[in-house]
């Protein structure tokens, strides 16, 4: 008998692994955590929120974007705390996920987390980018699995980022 491939679904939703065996999908995942999405962020400039090359979705930079589509700001180090840089980049995150939902029109056809850049507004002696980055990394993680949703990952600091937010991050994905 031949293995079920990765990408076979059951009732539109739930994915088949190798082994042939139920997992939850990605939608599914997402749903589980009890999170709001905010909108897709808009372009603010002349540049896609996401583009699709092949089996490849980029997102741009997007930054802390709340459902009332306000921004997490500040300096961390300075005006903000490492956990409030943490929470700006856990909801940057669900603002890249609201762009690659709106460009593909679900979150189950992301196959992997390729690669996460994130930058940080913070202090000269800040040194904890890796942790504030987390916040995205970790709800990736979340949504598409400990190990589809981790990839390769840069996370540096910035003395301004625009409009003054904390965070800004941008990621590759590998797409079916």
């Amino acid at each position: 008998m031949y293995p079920v491939p990765r990408s076979a679904k059951v009732d539109g939703l739930t994915r088949i692994n190798t082994a042939g065996g139920p997992t939850v999908s990605n939608e599914e995942r997402l749903k589980k955590l009890d999170v709001e999405l905010p909108p897709a962020p808009k372009a603010i400039g002349v540049y896609k929120p996401a583009v699709v090359t092949g089996n490849l979705l980029f997102t741009s930079g997007h930054g802390p974007l709340k459902p009332d589509g306000t921004l997490y700001t500040g300096v961390v180090g300075q005006s903000a705390t490492q956990e409030e840089g943490y929470a700006a980049a856990r909801q940057t995150g669900l603002a890249i996920l609201a762009t690659v939902r709106k460009q593909l029109g679900s979150l189950d056809r992301v196959k992997r987390v390729l690669k996460v850049l994130g930058m940080v507004q913070c202090t000269a002696d800040f040194h904890q980018h890796p942790a504030v980055i987390n916040g995205c990394s970790e709800l990736f993680a979340q949504v598409f699995g400990e190990d589809e949703g981790v990839g390769a990952r840069s996370a540096v600091g910035m003395n301004s980022l625009p409009v003054n937010m904390m965070v800004e991050i941008e990621a590759i994905f590998e797409i079916e």
